[in-house]
C-alpha cells in the first residue's frame, strides 16, 4: 500500500466522504466521517494535499486543515463535475475531487483569512443595500 498523497473531501451536512489516493492516483482508502472526527482523522494523516469543493465553510476548513501540516486545495465545483463518474452519490463526489486535484492544469481558489471574509461580508451587504 502506497503512502498518502491526496485527500479528497466531500463536505455534506453531517457526514463526510474522504477519498485518498496515492501519487499514482490509485485509490488507498474510502472512509465516512462525521464533521466532530474529521479533525483528529486529518491529523493522523501523514502531511499531503487535502482538496476539497469551494463552498460558505471551506474557507473555515481550510484554515483547520492547513494548520495540521496538510496543503489544502480548494476547487470550484463547475471545475469537478466534469470528472463524476455518477449522480447522486457523496463517495463519488470526493473521488472526483481527489481526481480533480491530480490534474497538473487545475485552477484553485485561494483560501480567505477570516478578516477577507468578514470584508467582504460587509461589501456584499453595503451593495445589496444600494441596490434596494
Amino acid at each position: 500500500m502506497g503512502e498518502v498523497s491526496t485527500i479528497g473531501l466531500d463536505m455534506v451536512k453531517s457526514v463526510f466522504q474522504v477519498h485518498a489516493a496515492d501519487a499514482s492516483g490509485a485509490v488507498l482508502f474510502r472512509k465516512k466521517r462525521r464533521r466532530h472526527q474529521v479533525l483528529t482523522f486529518l491529523a493522523g494523516q501523514p502531511p499531503c494535499t487535502v482538496a476539497m469543493e469551494t463552498c460558505g465553510s471551506a474557507h473555515r476548513w481550510a484554515r483547520e486543515i492547513s494548520g495540521l501540516g496538510h496543503a489544502v486545495r480548494l476547487i470550484l465545483p463547475a471545475y469537478v463535475k466534469p470528472f463524476v463518474k455518477c449522480q447522486g452519490d457523496d463517495a463519488a463526489d470526493a473521488e472526483a475531487v481527489c481526481e480533480a486535484a491530480g490534474r497538473p492544469t487545475m485552477r484553485f481558489a485561494v483560501p480567505k483569512s477570516e478578516q477577507a471574509r468578514a470584508a467582504a461580508l460587509v461589501f456584499r451587504a453595503r451593495d445589496l443595500l444600494v441596490r434596494q
